[in-house]
């Protein structure tokens, strides 16, 4: 199975005129592949629609193939080439080709994934943002080490010198790292996300799922809900996780601060629009945000944690289909309940552990 992390890096460099120079690449390279990104999406759509412009003459060949290889193509080359060739032609030499071909195999499978939506006009087109992450691989980096002077993992991206900066990390961001270095875990294409002035590295790392001793005939049964986010029980044990007061009050208040935090904006000194304005109000908001992210991944934990213990090989969460109706009908359940990011969670750490998850 293949795990997400975020890892903040550093631009490994003496100097600030050096790292400043370095940080700006970095945001370059992120602004072409961001109009990479839109380019490569818009001639495929057009290429796959093209069969639906009625308005053509009858004489106009239309087969989306190489007219080398077919004699109806309309083509120069293969679809996945011709997108690259637009964004190559356009972009060269303003950022690395590996940039963007991870890009294109990215944005052909999953448009391909699509399609058929995009064609009945049930989903709209991506539009990717300026601030999006820009991906690569393996070969854009060199072979990464762990400096021990500097106390971090270092390597180059495209020739420029990164470390990591793990801060007080308690999680495995460390322990996968170190795997990869003696070759125990692979490393997959990556991503680097840039805010705020800051490198965020999102590495892909493949590693086998977890060996536990769990029974497939052992079953754990688990019901989500407000009043109590989880509770799980086998045919001995029975395990309630997290309550109302802990999850739903905490984020209320935060909410309410939050609200006297917009109703303040009004008389906050300005100079810089609105985002100087309700510095307060983001402030509260990636609180609540944070403090939701924490609370969900520790319910999900304990759960799963539960199911080792009892060797339940298989979970089953109950009457979800009637709560998802119940909660869209309600707009207050629907804001506090955090039902998919939490549901998210549970599948993807059920994964990890071999659990096979069923959804009743």
């Amino acid at each position: 199975m293949k795990l997400t992390r975020k890892i903040q890096l550093l631009v490994d460099l003496p100097t600030k005129e050096e790292r400043k120079e370095a940080l700006d690449l970095l945001y370059q390279w992120q602004n072409r592949a961001y109009r990479a990104a839109n380019l490569m999406v818009t001639h495929l759509y057009v290429q796959e629609m093209i069969k639906d412009f009625l308005y053509l003459s009858e004489g106009v060949k239309y087969k989306l193939a190489d007219e080398k290889k077919d004699e109806l193509g309309i083509l120069t080359g293969s679809r996945i080439n011709t997108i690259y060739r637009v964004v190559s032609n356009r972009f060269k030499g303003e950022l690395p080709t590996n940039i963007l071909t991870n890009l294109k195999s990215s944005l052909y499978s999953s448009f391909n994934r699509n399609k058929l939506e995009y064609w009945k006009g049930e989903r709209s087109l991506k539009n990717f943002k300026r601030d999006m992450a820009f991906p690569f691989d393996t070969e854009g980096m060199s072979i990464m080490i762990y400096d021990e002077e500097k106390k971090a993992f270092c390597f180059r991206l495209f020739k420029m010198p990164l470390k990591t900066y793990l801060g007080r990390d308690f999680t495995d961001k460390k322990i996968l790292l170190e795997r990869v270095i003696k070759g125990e875990v692979k490393l997959c294409s990556s991503h680097i996300k840039l805010k705020d002035g800051k490198i965020f590295w999102l590495p892909v790392f493949e590693l086998e799922k977890e060996n536990h001793r769990l029974k497939p005939s052992v079953v754990a049964e688990a019901t989500l809900s407000l009043e109590h986010p989880i509770v799980v029980k086998t045919v001995r044990a029975k395990l309630t996780i997290g309550s109302r007061e802990e999850f739903l009050y905490r984020r209320l208040a935060i909410q309410a601060a939050c609200k006297r935090a917009q109703k303040g904006a009004t008389y906050a000194r300005g100079g810089h629009g609105k985002v100087r304005k309700t510095k307060a109000m983001a402030k509260f908001q990636d609180r609540e945000r944070n403090y939701v992210n924490n609370r969900i991944h520790i319910y999900s934990r304990k759960l799963i944690d539960f199911c080792i213990r009892h060797q339940a090989g298989t979970l089953i969460l109950l009457n979800q289909e009637a709560k998802i109706g119940i909660a869209k009908n309600q707009e207050f359940l629907l804001r506090n309940w955090s039902y998919y990011n939490l549901m998210t969670k549970i599948k993807y750490k059920a994964e990890k552990a071999g659990i096979e998850l069923i959804i009743d």
